[in-house]
């Protein structure tokens, strides 16, 4: 039956179709639908949006549908609905409004506005995306978990909450590849993984090892081959390009190169193997040098390229490591004249950036975890509790703005990294004040891009005078107040927090490979209390590198006290 016409040039073809189809299914558990002419009530609309996310968790489905302006009376029939018609930024901000009600501030994964035609006329539909609930994890709005029962609301029954709660993650990426054999991978990417393992582990008796085995035993060491069948992760990062339809959505990766404009000026799409991935994007990037004055007082300009290298590779490859696979999407790497955005389908699972600058952060679980491992292994990514923190350390050392994590989709995770400076002010307080954390930097850097703050943010920035104006309209101090140079001075007598001197411990060795005694030493010496003397800072650097090494962080490569270094252990 025909319930409407479209115009087929529309480019949401797909939805018009998706919508016909959805009225000819009618009510299920996970579709509803609702008259909403005028407006409809905000509270409901999260419930119905905790009970579809449930039910299509419950049905193995990757998401549901709300749907407003399709009549449920009589016949079935699109009405319309006005329902926050008018500027689209209206739709934007009701996603926000119902993140800040929901369990793990989730919201729509799309809201889709369309026009269907009847009896001549356009009638506006607004087809709301609600994603399943995380696994293990039961959607909630206000704290109480909703479920359906026909085309009724009720509250989600204990059999069903705890059906949920007993799911647990499994990682895609250790999944086998039906008839898939190692003949299905790349050679030059094996022997690239190969050299990449032996320069990650960095001992003599390992590379011999790798180089006596067969590429089948060299990957089952690694797991990437189980009982001779190739894993997801295996085809993912040594795959050939020629049977990427080995896997159900055959990943890839497009880089764009966007003018001011918005019109795409170059593009290039990339498919596996990932392991090289990243170099073949690289070289499509324009890191070109720029000059900047980081302090007033400077006669010369500082020179540095725009994009650190390491960060780039890093924040692609963690996209990799991260991404779910399992939806079908595409790793975008946008480049603009003065930023570049990087995106990958999936979701942040620490929930925040914040959470993640925090000193002590552990990550919860990882989504592949034998895909990262791998990845770790070849020396393609950071140790997974300190790469992110490192790329805003490596942003802050340039006096430049700090990297932005936009999360507000729930299947997409988004981070633009910036090629110059934003506000004069907010380079000369970090050229002038490298004492201040990483954690403040990240607030100034909020300031200066105009974004919200919290009000325990806020007066943390105000108690050392760092910002003037109202809370609505906060703007860097010209200058900074006497007291943070004091707090300068109690820092060098107290010195940091342990955690501070061991994440410069564990960020140099993954940067370089391995340390001896005396490098660690000078790496944290200027930093150590000025109140300890010579021997006692000695000391102080021992139960640093003692206590890493009983929480099986690092190892050294020999007994030799003399000649040993440190490494990361594995």
């Amino acid at each position: 039956m025909e319930y409407f016409t479209y115009d087929k040039k529309s480019p949401n073809t797909e939805y018009y179709d998706l919508l016909s189809l959805l009225i000819d299914r009618w009510e299920y558990e996970i579709v509803e639908f609702k008259e909403a002419s005028g407006q409809y009530s905000t509270d409901k609309i999260g419930q119905y949006f905790s009970a579809i996310s449930n039910e299509a968790n419950l049905k193995n489905q990757q998401y549901g549908w709300l749907i407003l302006g399709v009549s449920e009376k009589d016949k079935k029939h699109i009405c319309g609905t006005s329902f926050k018609n008018g500027n689209i930024s209206l739709l934007e901000n009701f996603k926000y409004e119902i993140a800040k009600s929901t369990t793990g501030n989730i919201t729509f994964t799309d809201i889709i506005e369309i026009y269907p035609i009847v009896n001549g006329k356009p009638k506006r539909v607004l087809m709301f995306k609600i994603p399943a609930a995380a696994i293990g994890i039961p959607t909630g709005w206000k704290n109480v978990f909703y479920a359906r029962a026909g085309e009724s609301l009720i509250n989600l029954q204990q059999f069903k909450i705890d059906q949920i709660r007993r799911q647990e993650r499994s990682d895609w990426s250790k999944q086998i590849v039906p008839n898939a054999t190692i003949e299905h991978l790349d050679r030059d990417a094996i022997a690239l993984a190969r050299e990449k393992y032996k320069e990650k582990m960095n001992r003599a008796h390992i590379a011999e090892e790798i180089d006596s085995l067969s590429d089948e035993q060299f990957l089952g060491k690694l797991k990437l081959v189980i009982d001779g069948q190739l894993t997801n992760a295996a085809i993912v990062l040594l795959g050939s390009s020629e049977h990427d339809y080995k896997l159900q959505y055959p990943p890839s990766v497009m880089w764009r190169l966007i003018d001011k404009d918005g019109s795409i000026k170059d593009y290039s799409i990339f498919t596996i193997p990932f392991i090289t991935v990243v170099d073949k994007i690289f070289a499509k990037i324009r890191n070109l040098t720029y000059r900047y004055m980081p302090d007033q007082m400077s006669l010369f300009p500082k020179e540095t390229q725009q994009y650190d290298a390491w960060l780039l590779r890093e924040l692609i490859n963690n996209c990799i490591a991260h991404s779910n696979y399992q939806l079908g999407g595409r790793i975008y790497v946008n480049e603009f004249e003065e930023s570049i955005t990087i995106t990958n389908p999936g979701n942040f699972l620490p929930e925040s950036i914040e959470t993640v600058l925090q000193p002590t952060y552990n990550p919860p679980f990882y989504r592949n975890w034998l895909l990262a491992d791998a990845m770790v292994n070849f020396h393609m990514i950071d140790t997974a509790t300190s790469g992110i923190k490192k790329i805003y350390r490596i942003q802050k050392e340039k006096y430049f703005p700090m990297p932005d994590y936009d999360l507000s989709k729930h299947d997409q995770v988004e981070v633009t990294v910036y090629g110059k400076i934003i506000d004069e002010k907010y380079t000369y307080m970090l050229f002038r004040h490298p004492e201040l954390t990483l954690e403040t930097v990240y607030l100034l850097d909020k300031v200066q891009k105009k974004q919200s703050l919290s009000k325990e943010a806020v007066e943390h920035l105000r108690k050392y005078k760092l910002v003037e104006g109202r809370i609505n309209n906060l703007y860097l101090s010209a200058e900074i107040a006497q007291s943070i140079d004091e707090e300068a001075k109690y820092i060098k007598n107290k010195g940091f927090n342990d955690q501070y001197y061991k994440d410069m411990i564990v960020d140099y060795i993954n940067k370089f490979g391995k340390a001896n005694r005396k490098q660690l030493d000078d790496l944290l010496w200027d930093k150590l209390p000025n109140v300890l003397d010579d021997k006692q800072k000695k000391r102080k650097v021992l139960t640093l590198l003692t206590s890493l090494r009983k929480s099986n962080v690092i190892v050294t490569d020999s007994d030799n006290r003399q000649t040993s270094n440190w490494i990361i252990k594995k």
